[in-house]
This record gives C-alpha cells, structure tokens and sequence, in this order.
C-alpha cells in the first residue's frame, strides 16, 4: 500500500506538468490564431462581414473550438471582430461615427509621437526610417497588391516605435488595424499609392528637427487618406454587396 502511494505522489507532479505543457501550447497555438486571422483582416484577405468558421479554425490548428473561441475573444475586444446573436463570429463592419472616431484618435496619436520621436530618436534610426521609405517606393512600382497593403501601414508604427512609448505604439498599431476595415467599407476608389513621398518629406522634416513642419506634413497626409473615404449611410452596405457580386459572379 505504501508503495502505491509513494507512485502515486510521483505521478502528481508528472501530471500537472503535462497540463501545463498543454495549457502553454494552447497559449501559444491560440496567439498563431489570433496572429493569422488578424494579418488576413489587415491585408484585406478577410472582408468585413465575413463570417469566421470557428469548425475550420480548429481543424486547421488541431485544437478544440474552446480554444479557437479564446482568440476570437481576444479579436473582439480589439474590434475587429464583433459576435452576433445566434449567427456567428463576423469580420467588424465600423459604423460612420466610429470611423470618424478613429481618424480623429489617429491624428491626435501621431502628432504626439512625433514629438517623441523628435525627442528620443538616434540619427541612424531615422537613417533606417528614412530606408523604409525607398523600399516603399520599390514596392509602389514592383510589388504586389497584398505588399503594398502589408506596408501601408508599417511606416506608422516604425514610427510610433522610435518614439519609445510601448503603450502608444500599441494603441497606434490597434487603430491602424482597424481603419483598414474602415478603408475596406468606406474608400470610393482604392489608389495606388503607398505615401512612400509624403512620408519620406516627415523624415526630413524629423531630421532638420523641425516638429511644426513634421506634423503639418503627417496632417496633410492623413487628410490624403481620409479624402479617399466616402462616410454616408449606405457606403458601407455598397462595398459588402459589391463583394458578393465579386465573389460570386461567374466570368465565364
């Protein structure tokens, strides 16, 4: 008997090691959820309105739907996914006054980290800014549609990252994901520009250490983004109607 009990006491320890090994692989399989399905919203491969399969989901990563559902979770308090009653999991579709709610943070947010930036950036980080901007420029002529989408908004939170502040970069990079649905809903017609000139000029303007003129330039170039966006009643029912002749329209 005692010797059951000495086994015992020593497959205790072996046991709660293997469900926190379990515990931490859900973590991590649940973080490669939320990770994919995040950069498919932000590359447009995902549109607003569409309906997550959560049975898909598990299967592809070899998890339970518990699982799967704690990432969609974690995608719904960043909004960029919204539940709906006895439906489903859906792709957000931002109302009007949330998208004017979002360019108006985003101005707000980056003037400030201009000024960090101007404040705590070394001259060979500006340097390596100053390199995106000519791979940018690459891309605008060479690249694909999903890299021009990919790098649109790299530039933001490179730039929100020289200033320092982890929060603030976090929050700019959160607004940024979510302005791509606003983009995807509202944009009348999408323009072939990455803002490779616009951000090349804040640069310089970080370089010559003149903070009015970095701001005017970045105002500028958030108007130039927010001028391609029609935010009426109706846009929005447009794009996802349109998506759905798109998708289902046959050419042949």
């Amino acid at each position: 008997m005692k010797r059951t009990r000495r086994q015992s006491a020593k497959a205790t320890p072996n046991a709660n090691n293997t469900a926190d090994t379990a515990e931490t692989n859900n973590d991590d399989v649940s973080e490669r959820i939320r990770t994919t399905l995040a950069a498919a919203i932000g590359e447009g491969a995902l549109k607003p309105g569409t309906k997550i399969l959560e049975d898909a989901i598990a299967e592809h990563f070899g998890v339970s739907r518990t699982v799967v559902r704690g990432a969609l979770g974690v995608l719904e308090s960043d909004h960029l996914l919204e539940r709906k009653k006895n439906r489903g999991t859906f792709v957000a579709e931002p109302g009007i006054e949330e998208a004017r709610a979002l360019f108006e943070s985003r101005r707000k947010l980056e003037h400030v980290i201009l000024e960090l930036v101007m404040n705590r950036a070394e001259a060979e980080q500006l340097d390596a800014l100053e390199k995106l901007t000519d791979e940018e420029e690459h891309i605008h002529h060479h690249g694909d549609e999903k890299s021009k989408t990919v790098l649109s908004g790299k530039f933001h939170v490179v730039l929100a990252q020289l200033g320092g502040n982890a929060v603030m970069t976090e929050m700019l990079s959160k607004i940024v994901a979510r302005l791509s649905l606003v983009m995807a809903l509202y944009e009348e017609e999408k323009q072939d520009d990455c803002g490779a000139d616009h951000h090349r000029l804040i640069v310089t303007a970080l370089k010559a250490k003149d903070l009015v003129k970095a701001q005017q330039l970045m105002d500028h170039h958030l108007a130039d983004i927010e001028g391609r966006v029609r935010l009426t009643e109706g846009q929005g029912d447009r794009h996802t109607f349109m998506a759905v002749l798109e998708n289902f329209s046959s050419t042949g």
